[in-house]
Protein backbone atom coordinates (compact mmCIF):
# COMPACT_ATOMS: atom_id res chain seq x y z
CA UNK A 1 0.00 0.00 0.00
CA UNK A 2 3.01 2.35 1.12
CA UNK A 3 4.59 1.58 -2.48
CA UNK A 4 1.14 2.34 -4.30
CA UNK A 5 0.99 5.86 -2.34
CA UNK A 6 4.69 6.31 -3.05
CA UNK A 7 3.88 5.77 -6.90
CA UNK A 8 1.93 8.09 -6.81
CA UNK A 9 3.46 10.85 -5.47
CA UNK A 10 6.15 10.30 -7.62
CA UNK A 11 3.60 10.08 -10.45
CA UNK A 12 2.13 13.51 -9.87
CA UNK A 13 5.97 14.95 -9.06
CA UNK A 14 6.54 14.40 -12.71
CA UNK A 15 3.48 15.48 -13.74
CA UNK A 16 4.31 19.34 -12.24
CA UNK A 17 7.57 18.84 -13.73
CA UNK A 18 6.07 18.54 -17.10
CA UNK A 19 3.64 21.36 -16.44
CA UNK A 20 5.83 23.75 -15.25
CA UNK A 21 8.74 22.56 -18.12
CA UNK A 22 5.66 23.05 -21.19
CA UNK A 23 4.92 26.52 -19.40
CA UNK A 24 8.29 27.59 -19.33
CA UNK A 25 9.11 26.63 -22.83
CA UNK A 26 5.62 28.36 -23.98
CA UNK A 27 6.71 31.63 -21.82
CA UNK A 28 10.25 32.11 -24.56
CA UNK A 29 7.75 33.84 -27.19
CA UNK A 30 5.61 35.86 -24.40
CA UNK A 31 5.97 39.11 -24.70
CA UNK A 32 7.33 40.71 -20.87
CA UNK A 33 5.47 44.10 -22.13
CA UNK A 34 2.05 42.31 -22.80
CA UNK A 35 2.17 38.95 -21.72
CA UNK A 36 1.01 38.42 -25.27
CA UNK A 37 2.28 35.51 -27.14
CA UNK A 38 4.79 36.32 -29.90
CA UNK A 39 4.92 34.62 -33.35
CA UNK A 40 1.37 33.29 -32.96
CA UNK A 41 0.38 31.10 -35.84
CA UNK A 42 -2.81 32.61 -35.91
CA UNK A 43 -1.10 36.52 -35.96
CA UNK A 44 0.16 39.27 -34.21
CA UNK A 45 3.10 40.32 -33.71
CA UNK A 46 6.19 38.55 -35.42
CA UNK A 47 9.72 39.01 -34.70
CA UNK A 48 12.75 36.49 -34.43
CA UNK A 49 13.14 35.38 -31.01
CA UNK A 50 15.84 32.91 -31.92
CA UNK A 51 17.83 35.25 -33.73
CA UNK A 52 21.94 34.35 -33.02
CA UNK A 53 23.97 37.19 -34.11
CA UNK A 54 25.17 38.86 -37.57
CA UNK A 55 26.95 36.54 -39.70
CA UNK A 56 29.41 37.48 -42.28
CA UNK A 57 27.73 38.29 -45.67
CA UNK A 58 29.53 36.61 -48.62
CA UNK A 59 33.21 38.08 -48.98
CA UNK A 60 33.33 40.49 -45.39
CA UNK A 61 35.10 39.52 -42.46
CA UNK A 62 34.55 40.97 -38.96
CA UNK A 63 36.25 43.95 -37.14
CA UNK A 64 35.89 44.53 -33.92
CA UNK A 65 35.48 48.45 -33.14
CA UNK A 66 37.39 50.49 -30.82
CA UNK A 67 39.63 53.37 -30.15
CA UNK A 68 42.25 54.89 -31.80
CA UNK A 69 44.89 57.67 -33.07
CA UNK A 70 43.82 58.65 -36.43
CA UNK A 71 46.67 60.36 -38.70
CA UNK A 72 49.79 60.67 -38.91
CA UNK A 73 51.74 59.23 -35.52
CA UNK A 74 55.46 59.36 -37.10
CA UNK A 75 57.25 61.35 -39.59
CA UNK A 76 55.26 64.08 -41.50
CA UNK A 77 58.29 66.00 -43.75
CA UNK A 78 54.98 66.94 -45.81
CA UNK A 79 53.82 69.22 -43.33
CA UNK A 80 50.72 69.71 -44.79
CA UNK A 81 48.93 69.32 -41.71
CA UNK A 82 45.80 67.22 -43.55
CA UNK A 83 46.40 64.14 -41.47
CA UNK A 84 47.36 65.49 -37.54
CA UNK A 85 47.02 62.26 -34.64
CA UNK A 86 43.23 62.83 -33.38
CA UNK A 87 41.71 60.17 -31.49
CA UNK A 88 38.71 58.09 -33.08
CA UNK A 89 36.21 55.61 -31.91
CA UNK A 90 34.57 53.21 -34.23
CA UNK A 91 31.88 50.73 -34.36
CA UNK A 92 32.00 47.32 -34.82
CA UNK A 93 31.69 46.27 -38.80
CA UNK A 94 32.69 44.33 -41.39
CA UNK A 95 34.87 44.86 -44.13
CA UNK A 96 35.67 42.90 -47.42
CA UNK A 97 38.85 40.67 -46.89
CA UNK A 98 40.46 41.97 -50.80
CA UNK A 99 39.54 44.43 -53.19
CA UNK A 100 36.92 43.89 -55.60
CA UNK A 101 38.54 42.03 -58.43
CA UNK A 102 37.85 42.42 -62.08
CA UNK A 103 35.71 39.04 -61.73
CA UNK A 104 33.84 40.37 -59.50
CA UNK A 105 33.07 43.51 -61.33
CA UNK A 106 32.56 41.95 -64.41
CA UNK A 107 29.82 39.78 -62.90
CA UNK A 108 27.93 42.96 -61.92
CA UNK A 109 27.92 43.93 -65.43
CA UNK A 110 26.87 40.64 -66.61
CA UNK A 111 23.94 41.57 -64.81
CA UNK A 112 23.34 44.68 -65.75
CA UNK A 113 23.37 43.59 -69.54
CA UNK A 114 21.20 41.37 -68.78
CA UNK A 115 19.06 43.08 -66.95
CA UNK A 116 18.82 46.72 -68.83
CA UNK A 117 20.49 44.83 -72.72
CA UNK A 118 22.40 47.48 -74.15
CA UNK A 119 20.96 47.36 -77.19
CA UNK A 120 17.32 49.34 -76.30
CA UNK A 121 18.16 52.71 -76.76
CA UNK A 122 15.87 52.98 -73.34
CA UNK A 123 19.21 51.02 -71.77
CA UNK A 124 22.03 52.04 -73.06
CA UNK A 125 23.13 54.19 -70.97
CA UNK A 126 22.97 52.23 -68.04
CA UNK A 127 25.28 49.79 -69.18
CA UNK A 128 27.83 52.10 -70.61
CA UNK A 129 27.92 54.09 -67.23
CA UNK A 130 28.49 50.98 -65.15
CA UNK A 131 31.77 49.91 -67.91
CA UNK A 132 35.05 51.00 -65.94
CA UNK A 133 37.36 53.13 -68.37
CA UNK A 134 39.81 51.28 -69.99
CA UNK A 135 41.65 53.78 -71.50
CA UNK A 136 43.25 54.42 -67.97
CA UNK A 137 45.68 52.62 -68.30
CA UNK A 138 47.19 54.73 -71.31
CA UNK A 139 50.53 56.43 -71.46
CA UNK A 140 51.41 59.40 -74.01
CA UNK A 141 55.10 58.02 -73.50
CA UNK A 142 54.36 54.65 -72.76
CA UNK A 143 53.47 51.18 -74.52
CA UNK A 144 49.97 49.71 -72.49
CA UNK A 145 47.55 49.07 -74.94
CA UNK A 146 47.65 45.20 -73.66
CA UNK A 147 46.49 45.99 -70.19
CA UNK A 148 43.78 48.54 -71.89
CA UNK A 149 42.48 45.54 -74.03
CA UNK A 150 42.99 42.88 -71.98
CA UNK A 151 43.25 44.19 -67.67
CA UNK A 152 39.49 44.21 -67.57
CA UNK A 153 38.66 41.32 -69.12
CA UNK A 154 41.13 38.34 -69.43
CA UNK A 155 41.14 35.27 -67.13
CA UNK A 156 44.96 36.04 -66.52
CA UNK A 157 44.00 39.29 -64.14
CA UNK A 158 40.56 37.75 -63.13
CA UNK A 159 41.89 37.78 -59.59
CA UNK A 160 43.26 41.36 -59.71
CA UNK A 161 41.88 44.35 -58.15
CA UNK A 162 39.37 46.48 -60.67
CA UNK A 163 40.44 49.78 -61.55
CA UNK A 164 39.15 52.24 -64.22
CA UNK A 165 36.31 52.57 -61.41
CA UNK A 166 34.75 55.71 -60.34
CA UNK A 167 33.73 56.69 -57.22
CA UNK A 168 30.28 56.82 -58.16
CA UNK A 169 30.63 53.37 -60.33
CA UNK A 170 31.86 52.15 -56.98
CA UNK A 171 28.89 53.19 -55.11
CA UNK A 172 26.47 51.65 -57.91
CA UNK A 173 28.45 48.27 -57.31
CA UNK A 174 27.82 48.25 -53.24
CA UNK A 175 24.04 48.32 -53.66
CA UNK A 176 23.55 46.25 -56.70
CA UNK A 177 25.65 43.49 -54.37
CA UNK A 178 23.08 44.49 -51.27
CA UNK A 179 20.47 43.29 -53.41
CA UNK A 180 21.75 40.52 -55.15
CA UNK A 181 23.07 39.29 -51.47
CA UNK A 182 19.39 39.77 -49.72
CA UNK A 183 17.74 38.18 -53.06
CA UNK A 184 19.94 35.32 -52.21
CA UNK A 185 19.21 34.63 -48.06
CA UNK A 186 15.34 35.79 -49.13
CA UNK A 187 15.21 32.78 -51.52
CA UNK A 188 17.12 29.91 -49.37
CA UNK A 189 14.82 31.46 -46.60
CA UNK A 190 11.99 30.13 -48.81
CA UNK A 191 10.34 33.70 -49.01
CA UNK A 192 10.58 33.84 -52.90
CA UNK A 193 10.31 31.43 -55.72
CA UNK A 194 13.74 29.47 -55.76
CA UNK A 195 15.91 30.61 -58.96
CA UNK A 196 13.73 33.00 -59.87
CA UNK A 197 16.98 35.58 -59.87
CA UNK A 198 18.76 34.13 -62.51
CA UNK A 199 15.34 33.12 -64.37
CA UNK A 200 14.26 34.71 -67.87
CA UNK A 201 11.64 36.42 -65.78
CA UNK A 202 14.33 39.27 -64.19
CA UNK A 203 13.73 42.17 -66.80
CA UNK A 204 14.04 46.18 -66.59
CA UNK A 205 11.04 46.59 -64.81
CA UNK A 206 10.85 43.17 -62.87
CA UNK A 207 14.04 42.78 -60.54
CA UNK A 208 14.37 43.05 -57.22
CA UNK A 209 15.42 46.19 -54.74
CA UNK A 210 16.00 45.30 -51.15
CA UNK A 211 14.28 48.97 -49.95
CA UNK A 212 11.29 48.36 -52.42
CA UNK A 213 11.15 44.67 -50.50
CA UNK A 214 10.96 46.55 -46.93
CA UNK A 215 8.84 49.16 -47.74
CA UNK A 216 6.38 47.74 -50.57
CA UNK A 217 6.82 44.36 -50.98
CA UNK A 218 4.07 43.41 -53.31
CA UNK A 219 5.98 45.88 -56.00
CA UNK A 220 9.17 43.85 -55.95
CA UNK A 221 9.96 42.04 -59.46
CA UNK A 222 6.94 44.36 -60.53
CA UNK A 223 4.28 42.93 -58.70
CA UNK A 224 5.10 39.24 -60.03
CA UNK A 225 3.38 37.42 -57.58
CA UNK A 226 4.98 34.21 -58.71
CA UNK A 227 7.70 34.80 -57.93
CA UNK A 228 6.77 36.65 -54.56
CA UNK A 229 4.62 34.07 -53.37
CA UNK A 230 6.41 31.65 -54.92
CA UNK A 231 8.38 30.48 -52.66
CA UNK A 232 9.43 26.91 -50.40
CA UNK A 233 7.54 28.27 -46.74
CA UNK A 234 4.58 27.03 -45.46
CA UNK A 235 1.94 29.00 -45.73
CA UNK A 236 0.85 31.18 -42.34
CA UNK A 237 -3.35 32.22 -41.94
CA UNK A 238 -5.07 33.92 -39.66
CA UNK A 239 -8.25 33.08 -37.47
CA UNK A 240 -10.26 34.23 -40.49
CA UNK A 241 -7.95 32.37 -43.09
CA UNK A 242 -6.40 35.27 -44.53
CA UNK A 243 -2.24 35.12 -45.33
CA UNK A 244 -0.01 36.26 -42.97
CA UNK A 245 3.50 36.72 -42.98
CA UNK A 246 3.66 36.59 -46.48
CA UNK A 247 6.38 38.81 -47.25
CA UNK A 248 9.75 38.85 -44.90
CA UNK A 249 10.86 42.27 -42.75
CA UNK A 250 13.58 43.63 -40.73
CA UNK A 251 12.22 41.73 -37.54
CA UNK A 252 13.24 38.28 -39.48
CA UNK A 253 16.63 39.28 -39.01
CA UNK A 254 17.04 37.39 -42.59
CA UNK A 255 17.48 41.21 -44.70
CA UNK A 256 21.11 42.55 -44.09
CA UNK A 257 22.54 45.74 -43.79
CA UNK A 258 23.82 47.24 -47.21
CA UNK A 259 26.99 47.67 -48.49
CA UNK A 260 28.84 50.05 -48.60
CA UNK A 261 32.36 51.82 -48.95
CA UNK A 262 33.78 52.24 -45.95
CA UNK A 263 34.18 56.05 -44.52
CA UNK A 264 38.14 57.25 -44.21
CA UNK A 265 37.84 56.45 -40.06
CA UNK A 266 36.78 52.75 -40.57
CA UNK A 267 39.13 51.90 -43.81
CA UNK A 268 42.21 53.60 -41.94
CA UNK A 269 41.14 51.56 -38.39
CA UNK A 270 40.60 48.41 -40.22
CA UNK A 271 44.40 48.79 -42.15
CA UNK A 272 46.42 49.26 -39.24
CA UNK A 273 45.04 46.15 -37.17
CA UNK A 274 45.92 47.79 -33.95
CA UNK A 275 44.73 44.91 -31.74
CA UNK A 276 48.35 43.17 -32.09
CA UNK A 277 49.50 45.83 -30.05
CA UNK A 278 46.74 45.92 -27.60
CA UNK A 279 47.56 45.50 -23.71
CA UNK A 280 44.68 45.78 -21.46
CA UNK A 281 42.91 49.03 -22.32
CA UNK A 282 46.45 50.83 -24.03
CA UNK A 283 48.33 50.60 -27.19
CA UNK A 284 51.82 49.51 -27.12
CA UNK A 285 53.66 51.77 -29.13
CA UNK A 286 52.86 53.09 -32.90
CA UNK A 287 52.44 51.49 -35.87
CA UNK A 288 53.44 52.84 -39.34
CA UNK A 289 52.26 49.82 -41.54
CA UNK A 290 49.65 47.34 -41.45
CA UNK A 291 51.83 44.80 -40.35
CA UNK A 292 54.32 44.48 -37.50
CA UNK A 293 57.79 46.74 -37.78
CA UNK A 294 59.18 50.12 -39.44
CA UNK A 295 59.91 48.11 -42.89
CA UNK A 296 58.48 47.35 -45.63
CA UNK A 297 60.22 43.66 -46.16
CA UNK A 298 59.36 40.21 -43.68
CA UNK A 299 61.23 40.00 -40.78
CA UNK A 300 60.16 36.40 -40.48
CA UNK A 301 62.80 33.40 -40.67
CA UNK A 302 60.32 31.75 -43.79
CA UNK A 303 59.96 34.48 -45.82
CA UNK A 304 63.04 37.14 -44.69
CA UNK A 305 63.39 39.83 -47.14
CA UNK A 306 60.24 39.01 -48.78
CA UNK A 307 58.51 42.66 -49.83
CA UNK A 308 54.84 42.95 -47.77
CA UNK A 309 53.21 45.01 -50.26
CA UNK A 310 53.20 45.73 -53.98
CA UNK A 311 54.41 49.19 -54.85
CA UNK A 312 56.84 51.69 -56.68
CA UNK A 313 60.35 51.11 -54.97
CA UNK A 314 62.17 54.02 -57.27
CA UNK A 315 62.43 56.09 -60.38
CA UNK A 316 62.01 53.66 -63.23
CA UNK A 317 61.57 50.73 -60.65
CA UNK A 318 58.41 49.34 -59.96
CA UNK A 319 58.83 45.72 -58.86
CA UNK A 320 62.72 45.16 -57.86
CA UNK A 321 65.32 43.02 -60.13
CA UNK A 322 63.65 40.58 -61.51
CA UNK A 323 63.65 37.15 -59.42
CA UNK A 324 63.46 36.34 -55.83
CA UNK A 325 62.97 39.22 -53.29
CA UNK A 326 61.21 41.77 -55.66
CA UNK A 327 57.85 42.51 -54.87
CA UNK A 328 56.12 39.76 -57.43
CA UNK A 329 54.57 42.68 -59.45
CA UNK A 330 55.27 45.42 -62.34
CA UNK A 331 51.81 46.79 -62.11
CA UNK A 332 49.04 45.69 -59.99
CA UNK A 333 49.06 41.95 -58.19
CA UNK A 334 46.47 39.12 -57.61
CA UNK A 335 44.50 39.77 -54.49
CA UNK A 336 46.28 37.71 -51.47
CA UNK A 337 49.48 37.48 -52.96
CA UNK A 338 50.78 39.24 -49.85
CA UNK A 339 50.39 38.33 -46.08
CA UNK A 340 47.08 39.83 -44.36
CA UNK A 341 47.12 41.92 -41.36
CA UNK A 342 46.13 41.12 -37.58
CA UNK A 343 42.22 41.14 -38.93
CA UNK A 344 42.91 39.08 -41.97
CA UNK A 345 42.86 41.97 -44.52
CA UNK A 346 44.53 41.62 -47.46
CA UNK A 347 46.33 44.66 -49.61
CA UNK A 348 45.53 47.38 -47.00
CA UNK A 349 48.76 48.97 -48.12
CA UNK A 350 49.61 48.98 -51.82
CA UNK A 351 48.14 47.05 -55.09
CA UNK A 352 45.81 49.65 -55.63
CA UNK A 353 44.71 52.50 -53.33
CA UNK A 354 41.40 52.36 -52.61
CA UNK A 355 38.15 55.24 -52.86
CA UNK A 356 36.36 55.76 -49.33
CA UNK A 357 33.14 57.18 -49.03
CA UNK A 358 34.02 60.90 -47.23
CA UNK A 359 34.07 63.78 -48.95
CA UNK A 360 37.58 65.36 -48.66
CA UNK A 361 38.98 68.22 -46.32
CA UNK A 362 41.95 69.37 -45.36
CA UNK A 363 41.07 69.06 -41.92
CA UNK A 364 39.24 66.04 -39.68
CA UNK A 365 36.91 67.91 -37.13
CA UNK A 366 37.12 65.25 -34.06
CA UNK A 367 36.16 68.48 -31.70
CA UNK A 368 32.78 67.74 -33.21
CA UNK A 369 32.52 64.41 -33.45
CA UNK A 370 34.84 61.49 -32.34
CA UNK A 371 32.51 58.57 -32.90
CA UNK A 372 32.48 57.16 -36.14
CA UNK A 373 33.18 60.03 -38.26
CA UNK A 374 32.13 60.68 -41.50
CA UNK A 375 32.06 63.56 -43.87
CA UNK A 376 29.35 63.16 -46.26
CA UNK A 377 26.08 62.77 -44.97
CA UNK A 378 23.29 63.87 -47.33
CA UNK A 379 19.66 62.91 -46.10
CA UNK A 380 16.85 61.79 -47.99
CA UNK A 381 13.33 59.80 -47.61
CA UNK A 382 10.93 58.19 -49.93
CA UNK A 383 9.09 60.19 -52.21
CA UNK A 384 5.34 59.52 -51.20
CA UNK A 385 2.38 59.50 -54.04
CA UNK A 386 -0.60 61.34 -53.31
CA UNK A 387 -2.14 58.15 -52.39
CA UNK A 388 0.42 57.43 -49.81
CA UNK A 389 2.40 55.06 -51.10
CA UNK A 390 5.95 54.67 -51.59
CA UNK A 391 6.75 56.44 -55.32
CA UNK A 392 8.59 53.18 -57.48
CA UNK A 393 10.70 54.54 -60.20
CA UNK A 394 9.78 52.79 -64.03
CA UNK A 395 11.52 52.30 -66.97
CA UNK A 396 10.02 55.82 -68.33
CA UNK A 397 10.94 57.66 -65.69
CA UNK A 398 14.79 57.01 -65.37
CA UNK A 399 16.92 59.90 -64.73
CA UNK A 400 20.46 60.37 -66.01
CA UNK A 401 22.89 62.95 -64.60
CA UNK A 402 25.92 64.39 -67.25
CA UNK A 403 28.88 64.14 -64.93
CA UNK A 404 31.75 67.52 -64.86
CA UNK A 405 33.58 64.67 -67.63
CA UNK A 406 30.31 64.57 -70.24
CA UNK A 407 30.02 60.75 -69.11
CA UNK A 408 26.42 60.00 -68.23
CA UNK A 409 25.09 57.89 -65.77
CA UNK A 410 21.72 56.72 -64.26
CA UNK A 411 20.48 58.41 -61.05
CA UNK A 412 18.02 55.90 -60.32
CA UNK A 413 17.21 52.16 -61.29
CA UNK A 414 13.52 50.75 -62.11
CA UNK A 415 12.69 49.00 -59.32
CA UNK A 416 14.07 51.51 -57.27
CA UNK A 417 11.94 53.84 -54.51
CA UNK A 418 12.22 58.07 -55.91
CA UNK A 419 14.67 59.25 -53.30
CA UNK A 420 14.11 63.10 -52.87
CA UNK A 421 15.69 65.78 -50.46
CA UNK A 422 14.50 65.58 -46.71
CA UNK A 423 12.75 69.51 -45.88
CA UNK A 424 12.69 71.73 -43.34
CA UNK A 425 9.76 69.92 -41.50
CA UNK A 426 11.68 67.05 -41.61
CA UNK A 427 14.29 68.88 -39.85
CA UNK A 428 12.32 71.01 -37.55
CA UNK A 429 13.91 71.63 -33.90
CA UNK A 430 15.75 68.70 -34.52
CA UNK A 431 19.24 69.29 -32.70
CA UNK A 432 21.25 66.72 -34.64
CA UNK A 433 20.55 67.86 -38.04
CA UNK A 434 19.11 70.83 -39.63
CA UNK A 435 19.41 70.32 -43.62
CA UNK A 436 20.04 67.59 -45.78
CA UNK A 437 23.16 68.19 -47.45
CA UNK A 438 25.92 68.37 -44.61
CA UNK A 439 28.71 68.19 -46.91
CA UNK A 440 30.59 71.13 -46.06
CA UNK A 441 28.82 71.27 -41.95
CA UNK A 442 31.52 73.07 -40.23
CA UNK A 443 34.05 73.34 -42.89
CA UNK A 444 37.16 75.60 -41.67
CA UNK A 445 39.80 75.75 -43.59
CA UNK A 446 40.25 79.48 -44.51
CA UNK A 447 43.23 79.09 -46.75
CA UNK A 448 41.56 77.32 -49.58
CA UNK A 449 38.79 80.35 -49.19
CA UNK A 450 38.54 82.63 -52.19
CA UNK A 451 38.02 85.34 -49.64
CA UNK A 452 41.37 84.25 -48.05
CA UNK A 453 43.28 87.36 -47.71
CA UNK A 454 40.82 89.66 -48.85
CA UNK A 455 38.60 90.99 -45.72
CA UNK A 456 37.71 87.07 -45.26
CA UNK A 457 34.58 86.95 -42.41
CA UNK A 458 34.17 83.84 -41.07
CA UNK A 459 30.16 85.05 -39.59
CA UNK A 460 29.48 86.36 -43.52
CA UNK A 461 26.01 85.05 -44.44
CA UNK A 462 24.26 83.48 -47.53
CA UNK A 463 25.44 82.08 -50.90
CA UNK A 464 26.58 78.66 -50.33
CA UNK A 465 29.23 77.79 -47.84
CA UNK A 466 31.06 75.39 -50.44
CA UNK A 467 31.56 78.44 -52.91
CA UNK A 468 32.93 80.72 -49.80
CA UNK A 469 35.70 77.97 -48.66
CA UNK A 470 36.14 76.32 -51.80
CA UNK A 471 37.44 78.38 -55.59
CA UNK A 472 37.70 75.34 -57.73
CA UNK A 473 37.52 75.10 -61.80
CA UNK A 474 34.08 74.66 -62.87
CA UNK A 475 34.14 73.24 -66.70
CA UNK A 476 30.94 73.10 -68.38
CA UNK A 477 29.17 70.14 -69.58
CA UNK A 478 25.50 71.02 -71.16
CA UNK A 479 23.27 70.16 -74.08
CA UNK A 480 22.67 72.50 -77.14
CA UNK A 481 18.98 73.56 -77.99
CA UNK A 482 19.52 70.15 -81.12
CA UNK A 483 21.03 68.19 -78.58
CA UNK A 484 24.36 68.52 -78.65
CA UNK A 485 26.67 67.77 -75.97
CA UNK A 486 29.16 70.93 -75.46
CA UNK A 487 32.09 70.67 -73.34
CA UNK A 488 33.74 73.53 -72.27
CA UNK A 489 36.66 73.84 -70.01
CA UNK A 490 37.29 76.68 -67.05
CA UNK A 491 40.09 79.14 -68.43
CA UNK A 492 40.18 81.48 -65.17
CA UNK A 493 43.25 81.75 -63.75
CA UNK A 494 41.68 83.02 -60.12
CA UNK A 495 40.88 79.61 -58.74
CA UNK A 496 42.93 78.35 -55.29
CA UNK A 497 41.86 75.35 -55.09
CA UNK A 498 40.70 71.73 -56.52
CA UNK A 499 38.80 70.99 -53.68
CA UNK A 500 35.03 70.94 -53.89
CA UNK A 501 32.07 68.70 -52.51
CA UNK A 502 32.42 66.15 -55.55
CA UNK A 503 36.04 65.18 -54.92
CA UNK A 504 36.44 61.91 -52.00
CA UNK A 505 39.01 60.54 -50.33
CA UNK A 506 41.46 57.56 -51.32
CA UNK A 507 43.23 55.77 -49.04
CA UNK A 508 46.26 52.77 -49.21
CA UNK A 509 48.82 53.67 -51.77
CA UNK A 510 49.46 51.94 -54.79
CA UNK A 511 51.72 50.27 -57.42
CA UNK A 512 52.69 53.46 -58.60
CA UNK A 513 53.24 55.31 -55.48
CA UNK A 514 57.03 55.55 -53.41
CA UNK A 515 57.08 53.86 -49.82
CA UNK A 516 55.62 56.67 -48.24
CA UNK A 517 52.05 56.79 -49.28
CA UNK A 518 51.44 53.28 -48.37
CA UNK A 519 51.24 54.26 -44.70
CA UNK A 520 47.55 53.79 -43.73
CA UNK A 521 47.52 57.33 -41.96
CA UNK A 522 47.98 58.88 -46.01
CA UNK A 523 45.01 60.78 -47.22
CA UNK A 524 44.40 62.27 -51.01
CA UNK A 525 41.51 62.99 -52.97
CA UNK A 526 40.16 62.17 -56.57
CA UNK A 527 37.14 63.47 -58.72
CA UNK A 528 34.12 61.25 -57.63
CA UNK A 529 33.62 61.31 -61.46
CA UNK A 530 36.93 60.32 -62.53
CA UNK A 531 38.94 57.38 -62.62
CA UNK A 532 42.39 56.09 -62.77
CA UNK A 533 44.83 52.77 -63.16
CA UNK A 534 45.67 53.19 -59.61
CA UNK A 535 42.52 53.72 -57.37
CA UNK A 536 40.04 50.60 -56.50
CA UNK A 537 37.64 49.75 -53.73
CA UNK A 538 36.51 47.57 -51.50
CA UNK A 539 32.96 47.48 -49.68
CA UNK A 540 32.37 47.46 -45.55
CA UNK A 541 28.90 46.48 -44.12
CA UNK A 542 28.12 47.78 -40.45
CA UNK A 543 27.59 45.54 -37.65
CA UNK A 544 24.39 45.40 -36.41
CA UNK A 545 23.73 44.45 -32.17
CA UNK A 546 26.52 43.83 -29.83
CA UNK A 547 30.63 45.19 -30.56
CA UNK A 548 31.52 41.61 -30.18
CA UNK A 549 31.45 38.51 -31.63
CA UNK A 550 32.09 36.15 -28.36
CA UNK A 551 31.61 37.83 -24.90
CA UNK A 552 34.63 39.60 -22.93
CA UNK A 553 36.02 37.11 -21.00
CA UNK A 554 37.87 38.62 -18.00
CA UNK A 555 41.76 38.13 -18.02
CA UNK A 556 43.37 36.42 -14.64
Amino acid sequence: MKNVFNLRILIALMLSLTMVGCKRSSSANQSRATGWEINDKKGGFQYNTKYKGQEAAPGLVFIEGGTFTMGKVQDDPMHDWNNSPNQQHVQSFYMDETEVTNKMYLEYLDWVKKTYPPDDPNYRLIYEGALPDTLVWRNRLGYSEMMTENYLRHPGYGEYPVVGVTWIQAVEFANWRTDRVNEKSLEDAGYIKRGARISEDITADSNFNTDTYINAPSETYGGNSDILEGGRRRPQTNAAGEPVNVYATRETGIISPKYRLPSEVEWEYAALGLNELRNYNTIRGRKKYPWSGQYTRSGKRKSRGDQMANFKQGKGDYGGIAGWSDDGADITNAVKSYEPNDYGLYDMAGNVAEWVADVYRPIVDDEFNDFNYYRGNVYTKNAINEDGTVKIVSSAEIVYDTLSNGKIVARNLPGEILQVPIDADDAYLRTNFSQSDNRNFRDGDKRSSRQYGNNFDENETGGSETSKMYNSPQSRVYSDSSGVLIKEYDKSNDRTSLINDNVRVYKGGSWKDREYWIDPAQRRYFPQDMATDYIGFRCAMSRVGSKSQTKNKSRK
